[in-house]
């Protein structure tokens, strides 16, 4: 039986590359579709170096804000040194810029377990509840902005579905908890009642208890507001380098479309679906397409490029080599799905 399952996941692996590969592509060729390349480099003509610089250092300090949340996150289980922590957002950063699938959220969490000696599968289940933060933050802005929207659009139907999806997994992730707290005087373990809960489901039992139940995990909260607000200004600013004559909540509407667009995993660095979403965000506030278009290539590249060097040198402070992340991106996920009690 594992022989046939460890045969099957690398299959559906590919298919999965194969599958985002081939939305990228098709992203890539709606958004350069009718694309003029003169009035796109007159735009560049005129960009503002200084607005540029501002927007990378704020896009920086977003993934600082992760390190710091994430660090946060794990104190029930140790002391985590945030050293470490940036250490490893910065090199799954890499990852995800030069692998599909974003496997840096595997490694990263790979890294951190093994510098700081806490079990993987807990630190692994501390990035779910980070994703899950975010989804909250995300929805929680949409909801706030959407009677701003411009009502034309289909954008106000789209925060209501997503908002109803976030208050279930919402409700289902504080249910748990509370369960777990009042039912079993907090300690997973009672729920047993005799019978053997799989280690696995334990070990993600237990680390998502401790972590919606410790102090720290409002100062965690708080740090996820930190890192849209850096995200936000780093796309502010980048607006304002390309003169885009758009007020901030445009800004705030592009990055939320943006943020959604490539939450699921694809391509290597978002390519294709990062241009497509920003073009998609900017056309409810009636950017013209070529406009558009020149825009999400340049902030893409102006976001992309920085960390590409940031990200090899925390790769390398991590002791890894691109021949061993490799390897690691490779083997890690088919053993983060293997590892049972």
């Amino acid at each position: 039986m594992s022989t046939t399952v460890t045969k099957a996941a690398p299959s559906r692996h590919r298919t999965f590359i194969w599958i985002g590969y081939a939305l990228s592509v098709i992203f890539l060729v709606w958004v350069l579709y009718d694309f003029h390349v003169k009035r796109a480099l007159e735009h560049l003509a005129n960009i503002s170096w200084r607005w540029v610089a501002l927007a990378i250092v704020f896009d920086v300090l977003s993934y600082v804000a992760q390190s710091v949340r994430w660090k946060l996150l794990l104190t029930p289980f140790g002391h985590v040194r945030i050293r470490d922590s940036v250490r490893a957002v910065f090199t799954g950063l890499f990852a995800n810029l030069v692998f599909p699938l974003r496997p840096g959220e595997v490694l990263r969490a790979y890294l951190l377990s093994n510098s700081e000696d806490i079990g993987f599968v807990t630190v692994l289940g501390s990035v779910g509840v980070e994703r899950l933060i975010d989804l909250v933050v995300i929805t929680a802005a949409l909801a706030v902005i959407s009677p701003f929207v411009p009502q034309h659009t289909r954008f106000p139907h789209a925060v209501d579905a997503l908002t109803i999806a976030t208050l279930a997994i919402l409700g289902i992730f504080v249910g748990l908890i509370l369960y777990i707290e009042f039912r079993f005087s907090g300690d997973p373990r009672l729920m047993t009642g005799g019978r053997r809960v799989p280690g696995k489901l334990m070990s993600a039992l237990i680390g998502l208890h401790a972590m919606g139940t410790s102090p720290s995990f409002y100062p965690a909260v708080f740090a996820s507001l930190l890192l849209p607000f850096f995200q936000l200004m780093a796309l502010w600013a980048l607006i304002k380098s390309f003169a885009l004559g758009l007020p901030f909540l445009a800004a705030v509407v592009v990055l939320l479309v943006i943020n959604l667009g490539v939450s699921l995993p694809n391509a290597p660095a978002n390519v294709g679906a990062y241009q497509f979403f920003c073009v998609l965000g900017l056309s409810i506030f009636n950017v013209e397409k070529t406009t558009a278009t020149g825009f999400s290539i340049f902030a893409f590249l102006m976001l992309t490029i920085p960390f590409l060097f940031l990200g090899f040198y925390a790769l390398v402070r991590s002791g890894l080599s691109l021949r061993s992340m490799r390897e690691q991106v490779t083997r890690l996920p088919n053993e983060a799905r293997a590892r049972r009690p």
